[in-house]
């Protein structure tokens, strides 16, 4: 089958990362797909599995550029002639929706966060013939909200290369080019750096200078790019002039993800990226701008599942919070961190593979392709 994955962009992110691996794991298996965006750091990637990638502005609501994705898409399915197009946000799922009112092909949609459901963009909204949700309280979400059947919905995961994340990979590259001394302990932190996703690196930053005064055998490692980047930036920079060291490392937008979680002692973060850094081996505290889970154990596996370790649903994320955390895995014997982090990687081994996330969307391709 060939299969047109649609998104608004493909730089740094966890749909993004998704959505490659999405596309090497139906690659794998035979398919052929295919991915249209507004282009990003990605492509190369992509490139290198021979993926065709097609630049469509799809990243944002300006009314030229949905009115230029609309003719390119139109353009795009009506030379590659897929079997089913699949989009993996709103404004591509939206043009996406309206271009099928004009021109026929099976149509598919995943919901990876919980969307704004205010009047007009409740209305804006098309889930195409059958959905895939990253999570159960997201099937909950287009359930309520949108009134969606629920035999038309597909609970997935994101999947994670257990390959590409692991611990014993080589390093040295990043260490010399950030100076990163791994002879400390390293607090890791990966996501996209706007308002709206950035709150655990900003607790980060806010507490540095009390982890570095208890415990200055560590350094803070923040990897990402967003609108907020060089407000951080600044932050981090003022801990660095008061410490007079390179405590807080800021490195910007970065393709090789694997080598700074495979550099981690500790990861501070949630969704795609804390299971990225579970497969390293990494031990985590789940923490970001919707909510608060904390050191992740088997005690909180199933509660961090249900929101696909979003912490969706649990408490507010503060600084207290994750100092505390932060100073309690700081103080544990190491044996007893190695068993956390190996506990991480046998979570994605079970629950978290690429071949389960490719054959569920297999699956959803197949069953809308039965009702033509």
């Amino acid at each position: 089958m060939k299969i047109l994955l649609a998104t608004m962009s493909f730089d740094i992110g966890g749909v993004e990362t998704h959505i490659l691996e999405l596309a090497q794991g139906l690659k794998a298996v035979g398919f052929s797909p295919v991915v249209a965006s507004n282009g990003g750091i990605f492509e190369k990637d992509l490139k290198q599995f021979n993926i065709k990638h097609y630049r469509v502005p799809l990243h944002d609501k300006n009314f030229i550029n949905m009115w230029k994705s609309y003719w390119l898409l139109k353009k795009i399915i009506e030379k590659e002639g897929f079997d089913v197009v699949h989009a993996h946000a709103r404004i591509p799922a939206f043009i996406l929706g309206i271009l099928r009112k004009h021109i026929e092909f099976p149509f598919v949609t995943s919901v990876h966060a919980p969307y704004s459901t205010a009047m007009l963009y409740k209305l804006n909204s098309n889930w195409g013939e059958a959905s895939l949700t990253v999570s159960e309280d997201l099937k909950k979400y287009l359930i309520k909200n949108y009134k969606f059947a629920p035999k038309d919905i597909l609970v997935t995961i994101n999947g994670i290369s257990i390959d590409k994340f692991r611990a014993n990979i080589n390093v040295d590259d990043i260490k010399k080019e950030f100076n990163i001394n791994t002879s400390k302990k390293i607090i890791g932190h990966v996501s996209r750096l706007d308002k709206d996703r950035n709150l655990a690196a900003k607790q980060l930053v806010r507490v540095a200078k009390t982890i570095y005064k208890k415990h200055p055998n560590t350094q803070i490692v923040i990897v990402g790019d967003g609108d907020e980047y060089e407000m951080i930036k600044s932050k981090a920079e003022k801990v660095n002039t008061e410490l007079g060291i390179n405590y807080v490392i800021m490195t910007g937008p970065r393709a090789d993800i694997n080598k700074f979680t495979a550099i981690s002692d500790i990861f501070v973060g949630v969704s795609r990226a804390a299971l990225e850094a579970m497969s390293a081996e990494c031990p985590c505290i789940l923490a970001g701008n919707e909510g608060y889970i904390g050191i992740f154990s088997k005690e909180n596996l199933k509660s961090a599942i249900a929101s696909n370790f979003t912490c969706r649903g649990e408490q507010k994320s503060t600084s207290n919070l994750l100092i505390k955390d932060i100073f309690k895995l700081l103080n544990t014997p190491q044996p007893k961190l190695d068993k956390l982090g190996e506990y991480g990687r046998e979570v994605i081994k079970e629950y978290y593979s690429v071949e389960r996330m490719t054959q569920d969307n297999i699956k959803l391709y197949k069953k809308v392709l039965s009702k033509v």
